[in-house]
């Protein structure tokens, strides 16, 4: 895996956490019930849900620039293929918010996607700045 699953994966994740904010407008302005959705902007799952939707559009996100940059410079990075999988495995934390709320899993899975994407992200930055020439 040389970053083209990050970009794919990026992108598709990226489409369902957008959509998954089409659900949350829903909540807060059609849904039945909706004021007692409002009235719980900061606590439950109303707030575990926001938290899942804008760190799955920012992991998405990631996992697109990380593909980008491990396809463009495979070639003089170390790691490629662990940073790759770091970042993709970084996607557990938002998921596992969700199930989190949505299925009552341990939040084990938020943790372990945290700490892998954070590890991605240093080691690229830490394989960039050993990285002596970036021409081409």
């Amino acid at each position: 895996m040389n970053g083209k699953n990050n970009i794919a994966i990026g992108f598709l994740t990226m489409g369902l956490f957008m959509a998954y904010g089409f659900l949350l407008i829903y909540l807060r302005d059609f849904a039945p019930g909706k004021e007692e959705w409002v009235n719980s902007y900061s606590i439950g799952k109303h707030f575990e849900s926001r938290l899942a939707h804008v760190h799955g559009n920012l992991f998405a996100f990631l996992n697109i620039l990380i593909g980008y940059l491990l396809l463009h410079f495979q070639d003089k990075l170390q790691n490629v293929k662990i940073i790759s999988w770091l970042a993709l495995i970084g996607l557990l934390m938002p998921v596992g918010i969700l199930a989190e709320i949505y299925l009552g899993i341990s939040p084990i899975f938020v943790l372990l996607g945290a700490i892998a994407m954070t590890a991605a992200v240093l080691w690229l930055g830490l394989a960039f700045y050993k990285l002596k020439n970036i021409e081409g």
